[in-house]
């Protein structure tokens, strides 16, 4: 397999039962020296933006993120028009992730195999040509919420695909060392269209309707489509490509089992992704439902949520390393804002909630994404990152509808705490989890009138004791 920084960054299997007493640390200790040794403790926040062929990545993706934020309002509003239910809303999201949960670890195979820029041109192309189909029904005046179900499910097996490629792309452009940079910034990126999408979108249903809005996103992936020819091919980082045969899907698998560093922190994405990021079904809820206002109102809400997490994306972007315990505490402040907004008197302690929700929401997606990448073989890498994602985004078939018809039978406050409250108790059962596994223990302490809760070494506990 491949060596670099990215593979020595690997850790070998089990090494836990491994290590004699003095050499037990917990285990995010570990993983938090490995990532120091990948990359310096203090990048530059922009370093990865020096590469040009990342600099085409990052600007053709600016282009179509925007016009993805702009198809996402348009869809959600749209759907809700045509059916008034929340639950409706929530299986077309369903719909759009069901083929990650179905096909993911395909994709993640396909990524391994083939050359990830020819793979991105595919996938980019298709994206364009789903976003116009919906645009031409919408603007025609034919459009039914089954045509919205079925684009929505062919935009999914497209991500497929893409997905995992994309991730794993972010090694070839900038090399391992700027990996965890590169994803920082395309998380930046995201969240910077999302400032300006829901906005725009808001403005064009309210004028002209949901059709323009999916016209603009149509014609917004030839931006990525001429980044990516006008690459140098030449200054492309070089990995292996896994060679064609069989058992490639299982050999991923065993591979990401083996490993607690990988494991655990993509089961903990799997708990926030599929309960706490339902957030289309709760803000058109909380919108219409709650604060009786319309689709301005609820680009206005995104756009507060993306303001929070264009922050948190930079501020990744600075960190050296992508510790485990800021990934555990990021989900725990996650979980617990949810409820607190669920239960917000008035709109604008709500609304103001949503910008720490969305930096701590992004403080989880970024670090469990580089943690993951940077303690990854190269070579396995497509693999383990479209399991990420198949579990990150894959399971919203699942919680999708289920939230959405608690939101539409106990109300939208009752299906925003129940995220949160999901989400918090993922984080708290693994936290303790990964503490036990590296040898911690929960240590309670009272400073003045509040207790302090920390976790400590075994030893250490021993000998206060």
């Amino acid at each position: 397999m491949s060596s670099g920084p990215g593979a020595d960054s690997a850790p070998a299997h089990n090494p836990y039962n491994k290590h004699s007493k003095h050499d037990k640390h917990d285990k995010l200790s570990k993983h938090d020296k490995r990532a120091e040794q990948a990359a310096p403790r203090r990048p530059e926040t922009f370093s990865s933006l020096k590469v040009r062929n990342y600099r085409l990545f990052f600007a053709g993706a600016i282009v179509s993120n925007t016009g993805t934020w702009m198809a996402r309002i348009a869809q959600d509003w749209l759907v809700l028009s045509l059916t008034g239910s929340a639950a409706a809303v929530g299986i077309t999201t369903a719909l759009q992730f069901l083929p990650m949960l179905l096909f993911g670890l395909y994709g993640g195979v396909i990524a391994d195999r083939y050359p990830k820029r020819n793979l991105l041109m595919f996938s980019q192309a298709a994206l364009g040509l789903c976003g116009l189909a919906l645009a031409v029904l919408t603007l025609s005046g034919h459009v039914q919420v089954w045509h919205v179900y079925l684009i929505a499910f062919l935009l999914g097996m497209v991500t497929v695909v893409d997905n995992p490629a994309r991730q794993s792309f972010y090694s070839e452009l900038v090399g391992p060392a700027e990996v965890r940079n590169a994803v920082s910034l395309n998380s930046a990126n995201f969240q910077s269209a999302r400032l300006i999408g829901p906005a725009v979108a808001g403005a064009l249903i309210a004028s002209v309707g949901s059709g323009y809005a999916f016209l603009v996103n149509g014609l917004s992936f030839l931006a990525p489509l001429a980044s990516l020819l006008l690459m140098r091919t030449a200054e492309l980082h070089q990995v292996a490509r896994a060679p064609r045969g069989k058992g490639q899907l299982r050999e991923g698998l065993r591979y990401v089992a083996g490993r607690p560093e990988l494991i655990w922190p993509i089961a903990l994405v799997g708990f926030v992704g599929t309960f706490g990021f339902n957030f289309p079904i709760w803000l058109t809820a909380f919108s219409g439902d709650v604060f009786h206002a319309g689709a301005g109102t609820y680009g206005f809400l995104n756009t507060l949520m993306a303001v929070g997490s264009l922050a948190g994306a930079l501020l990744a972007a600075r960190r050296g390393t992508s510790r485990l315990r800021l990934l555990v505490g990021g989900a725990v402040a996650f979980g617990v804002l949810e409820i607190a907004a669920a239960l917000s008197p008035s709109f604008w302690l709500f609304a103001l909630l949503l910008v720490p929700i969305g930096m701590f929401g992004l403080t989880v997606n970024v670090t469990a994404n580089s943690s993951v990448q940077l303690a990854t073989d190269p070579v396995m890498r497509g693999r383990v990152m479209s399991l990420y994602m198949m579990v990150f985004v894959g399971g919203t078939p699942v919680g999708a509808p289920l939230l959405g018809w608690i939101t539409d039978t106990y109300g939208a406050r009752a299906g925003f705490a129940t995220g949160g409250a999901v989400s918090l108790a993922a984080a708290v059962v693994i936290g303790l989890v990964l503490a036990r596994v590296g040898g911690l223990r929960v240590k309670v302490e009272m400073r003045g009138r509040h207790p302090h809760v920390r976790f400590v070494p075994r030893e250490q506990l021993a000998t206060a004791a």
